[in-house]
């Protein structure tokens, strides 16, 4: 968790200074859905993310060098700097991207779960999504599936309360999204998306109960993104006593202070925080350093080269 924090705290200052290209999506106080979810997959299962996905590819272990070259879109980067920001991919580590399209990471994980298995391959597929997406075909068509042929996939539902600018609480009759699984048979539950040992738990869970034949599962995870939609959003939208009541949350201080009643002392901790921070900031004086793509590889990997 701390180093998500540190990469997007850096990000965000990067992008306002120019020096990252294209829009960023932040996922500053969502760390403990990230580390908690992914700290309970194996480095084979599958991971499919959305527009704020850094944090969920940072903790499904994707390298953090390559991940800072690819927002700078340098040749170092985990896509040789074509993904950029919002679109990160490491198949490799069973990363299938980050997508700028809301939604369409769930039917990606819905066929990698159909893969894994027809296969026999013992993979879970997971699907993050924000609960805007809710109102997508995208989730109804991927639940459905997953249901009827018994997939293990997990939709992991980061709600944040808000759906890029709109509150989604009034866009729904039916504002809870683990509600809405249970027209589909699908085991549906929500979660605190602050407490990364509640995260970890009931991930642990719904995994096993996916990796064992029981079907797909889905757990909503209320949390809350303390920057905008984009970095740069003014965010009028959105009351200043509800971010401040949330930031009072936050998912690190939480396990801060758990760690401590567990007997860490406050030089540990900072250690942790720290270590996180140097290694975010020689992540970024190499990608600062790296070289550029080749223009000649402009039409790599398209048309089937």
């Amino acid at each position: 968790m701390c180093l998500i924090r540190a990469f997007e705290l850096e990000v965000a200052k990067l992008y306002r200074d120019g020096e990252i290209p294209g829009f960023v999506h932040t996922s500053l106080g969502q760390e403990a859905v990230a580390a908690g979810v992914c700290g309970s997959l194996r480095e084979d299962d599958y991971l499919a993310t959305t527009h704020r996905g850094h944090g969920h590819v940072l903790a499904k272990g994707a390298d953090l060098d390559g991940m800072m070259a690819e927002l700078f879109g340098k040749a170092s980067g985990l896509c040789g700097g074509r993904g950029g920001s919002m679109h990160i991919a490491d198949p490799g580590r069973g990363i299938l991207g980050a997508n700028a399209i809301v939604g369409a990471g769930m039917p990606l994980a819905t066929g990698a779960g159909l893969a894994s298995k027809l296969m026999g391959q013992g993979r879970v597929a997971v699907a993050f999504f924000g609960e805007g997406a809710v109102n997508q075909g995208t989730f109804h068509e991927a639940l459905n599936l997953c249901a009827i042929w018994d997939l293990p996939v997990l939709f992991a539902c980061e709600n944040n309360f808000y759906a890029e600018f709109s509150d989604s609480r009034t866009l729904t009759r039916v504002p809870s999204v683990a509600e809405r699984a249970a027209a589909y048979g699908v085991v549906g539950e929500t979660v605190h998306g602050n407490d990364v040992e509640a995260v970890a738990a009931a991930t642990g869970a719904a995994v096993e109960r996916c990796r064992s034949g029981e079907g797909p599962a889905l757990i909503e995870f209320e949390t809350y993104r303390w920057h905008g939609h984009y970095e740069g959003d003014a965010q009028p939208y959105r009351p200043d006593e509800e971010a401040s009541s949330w930031r009072e949350r936050d998912p690190l201080e939480i396990t801060a202070m758990r760690l401590a009643e567990d007997g860490a002392t406050t030089e540990e901790l900072e250690e942790v925080r720290a270590d996180a921070a140097t290694r975010v900031t020689v992540a970024v004086e190499a990608a600062r350093t790296a070289a550029e793509p080749d223009p000649k590889e402009v039409f790599a990997h398209v048309y089937g080269d």
